[in-house]
C-alpha cells in the first residue's frame, strides 16, 4: 500500500510517499480502507518538532474516513464495507490505516466520506470547548483564537447555536477576519490589538469565555480580555512558546478561572466519554445546523503541499488528502 512517512524532522520536504505493509487490526482494532484523511495542525507540529511522535520512523494522520476493511478481535457494533469516520494516534496518509475500535464512528445518515473526514477530531473538540469543558450560558460573550481555522469555523457556529449574545474571532489576517465573519462571527480582530478590541467592543467589560489554542504570551492576553468570573480553556500550544504560568496573583482579583482539553487525550483516557460527545457534535453535522467548508484537497501525493499551505498560516476551514 502507499503511505506518506516521515523518517526525519523537518520541512514539509520529509513527507515522502513510500511502499509499506497492509497493516492488519489487533485485538480491539479496526483496519479501514482510508477514503480522505484530515490534515491538522498538529500533524505538522508532529512532522517539524516530533508532537506525540514514539519512534522514527512514522506515518502521520489522526482523522479518516472510509470503510471498514477488517475487524480485530472483540470488536463489535461495526461490519466490514461499513463507511466509518475515525481518530487515529497516526497512520492516517496511508490506503490502510489501524485504530482504536473505540474511536471508529459510523458515518452518519446523509453524510458522505468526503465530508465525514472533517468530523472526527474537529467537531467533538468544538461541541467539547463550548458545551462540556466551556460551558458556555445563554447571553455569554466568547472569544475564540484561530477563528478562520478548523476547530475555529465551527466553535463559531455551535457558540450562536448554543445561545451565545456575541461571538468574537482572532485571526492573523484582514482576509481571515472576512473569512469568520462569513461563519457565524460578529467580529473579527487581528492578533496584535485583539485585547484592546475586545475592551472596545464589549465596552470595557471583556468576554466571558475564551478558547486558545495557541498558548504562550497569546494566553496571557486572553486572559486580560476576560470579564469578571470569566473562564479561558486551552487546547493546544500552537506558537510553540514554553508554557505560561498562571497562579493566585492571575486569577483572584477578578475570579478568573483556566481549564485545559485534548481531544487526542480523552480518547485515550475517557473513550467512552468521547464517544458520547461525538455522537452529540456528530448529529449537528448530520441534520445541517453546522457545515465545516472543505477549503483545500490534495492527493495523497501531494502532502507536503498541503502542510506548505497550512503552514503558510494563510488557509482557512478544513485541508483533506484524497487517498481512494
Amino acid at each position: 500500500m502507499r503511505a506518506i512517512q516521515v523518517s526525519e524532522l523537518g520541512g514539509p520536504e520529509v513527507l515522502r510517499l513510500v511502499e509499506a505493509e497492509v497493516p492488519a487490526p489487533g485485538p480491539g482494532e479496526v483496519a479501514i480502507d482510508v477514503a480522505y484523511a484530515g490534515v491538522n495542525f498538529a500533524e505538522v507540529k508532529a512532522r517539524s518538532d516530533g508532537y506525540r511522535v514514539t519512534s522514527l520512523p512514522f506515518v502521520p494522520g489522526l482523522e479518516v474516513s472510509g470503510r471498514v476493511r477488517a475487524l480485530g478481535a472483540g470488536v463489535e457494533g461495526l461490519a466490514v464495507g461499513q463507511e466509518v469516520a475515525a481518530m487515529a494516534e497516526g497512520g492516517g496518509y496511508a490506503d490502510v490505516a489501524v485504530v482504536a475500535a473505540a474511536t471508529v464512528f459510523p458515518v452518519p445518515e446523509g453524510v458522505d466520506l468526503r465530508t465525514a473526514a472533517t468530523l472526527p477530531t474537529v467537531l467533538p473538540t468544538a461541541h467539547a470547548l463550548i458545551h462540556e469543558v466551556g460551558r458556555l450560558r445563554g447571553g455569554e460573550t466568547v472569544l475564540v483564537q484561530g477563528a478562520a481555522g478548523g476547530v475555529g469555523t465551527v466553535v463559531g457556529q455551535l457558540a450562536k447555536l448554543a445561545g451565545a449574545g456575541a461571538v468574537y474571532g482572532v485571526v492573523s489576517s484582514e482576509a481571515k477576519a472576512a473569512y469568520a465573519r462569513e461563519h457565524g462571527y460578529d467580529d473579527a480582530f487581528l492578533t496584535d490589538t485583539f485585547a484592546e478590541d475586545v475592551r472596545r467592543a464589549t465596552g470595557g467589560r471583556g468576554v466571558d469565555l475564551v478558547l486558545d489554542p495557541v498558548g504562550g504570551e497569546t494566553l496571557r492576553r486572553g486572559l486580560d480580555a476576560l470579564a469578571l468570573f470569566g473562564r479561558l480553556v486551552s487546547y493546544g500550544n500552537a506558537g510553540g512558546e514554553d508554557a505560561w504560568q498562571v497562579g493566585q496573583p492571575e486569577l483572584y482579583p477578578r475570579a478568573h478561572s483556566v481549564s485545559g482539553f485534548s481531544i487526542l487525550t480523552l480518547a485515550q483516557g475517557a473513550p467512552g466519554a468521547l464517544r458520547e460527545i461525538a455522537g452529540r457534535a456528530f448529529a449537528l453535522a448530520a441534520d445541517g445546523r453546522v457545515k465545516l467548508p472543505v477549503t483545500a484537497e490534495f492527493p495523497l501525493e501531494e502532502a507536503a503541499e498541503a502542510h506548505r499551505l497550512m503552514e503558510g498560516r494563510t488557509s482557512t476551514g478544513k485541508l483533506l488528502l484524497r487517498v481512494n
